[in-house]
């Protein structure tokens, strides 16, 4: 069975007192609610410790929102996969559109940045899709299968199983734009070809794919159902309890 996922994504967002606030209600929430998928969280780095100390019994899985391609040394503001391991963090997410588009991160580094995460012990979630141009240029299938293919494909059978994948529509993040369930399922299922050709139906049906664009409570269920589809990468809706916890329900 494929792991179930509900990730939130929490960018730049929340001080320290509100970051606080929302972890110890999303922490009553999981205490108090059977939920049917995993919970995760990738809040700012400075707030790394305090979720790693807030969930400490891991009922929460706490990610990075990214962490470096080098192991160590002079590279003033990263986060090394070390660092991450010696607080327990679960992993981190990799290849965000944001850190491609402001950034300047190619699925080259990605690469680098998902093998140091496996040989580390941590959970790579690897992110990737299309810009509203290139969807519109008919371009979209030959993107994800590039990205895939160059961030991933170096890995063996049994490490790519440990990577979880997040396809992110760049054009409906953060719009309100949402890919239809059909649309998203239509990539998801690429995706999945993608891997069953180079690894087998086997490998590609244990790879979870996540869907990451603009997720909310009221398209959640639906979204959720389709086959190829094992969850969300949330941004805006993790930002609130209400919110997320009704997205997390769409899987009950």
């Amino acid at each position: 069975m494929r792991r179930k996922i509900v990730a939130g994504n929490w960018k730049m967002n929340k001080n320290v007192i509100d970051a606080q606030q929302l972890m110890v209600q999303l922490l009553s929430y999981k205490n108090n609610n059977a939920t049917n998928c995993e919970v995760w969280i990738a809040p700012p780095a400075l707030y790394l410790m305090m979720a790693k100390d807030i969930f400490e019994k891991d009922e929460i899985g706490v990610f990075a929102q990214d962490m470096s391609e080098h192991e160590s040394g002079a590279y003033t503001g990263e986060i090394s996969a070390d660092m991450l391991e010696s607080i327990d963090a679960a992993g981190s997410l990799i290849g965000h559109s944001e850190r491609r588009q402001y950034h300047g991160e190619t699925d080259s580094h990605c690469n680098k940045k998902v093998k140091l995460a496996l040989d580390k012990g941590l959970i790579p979630v690897y992110c990737n899709g299309e810009t509203l141009e290139q969807r519109k240029a008919g371009q979209h299938f030959e993107v994800v299968k590039n990205q895939t293919e160059v961030a991933l494909f170096t890995l063996s059978a049994e490490e790519i199983k440990k990577v979880v994948i997040a396809y992110e529509p760049v054009w409906a993040i953060g719009t309100g734009e949402t890919a239809t369930p059909e649309q998203a399922q239509e990539i998801h299922a690429h995706i999945r070809s993608i891997i069953a050709a180079k690894y087998g139906q086997e490998v590609a049906d244990e790879v979870s794919i996540l869907y990451g664009g603009s997720v909310k409570p009221d398209n959640a269920k639906e979204i959720f159902s389709q086959p190829d589809i094992d969850g969300g990468l949330i941004g805006g809706a993790a930002l609130k309890l209400e919110d997320f916890s009704k997205i997390i329900e769409a899987f009950n």
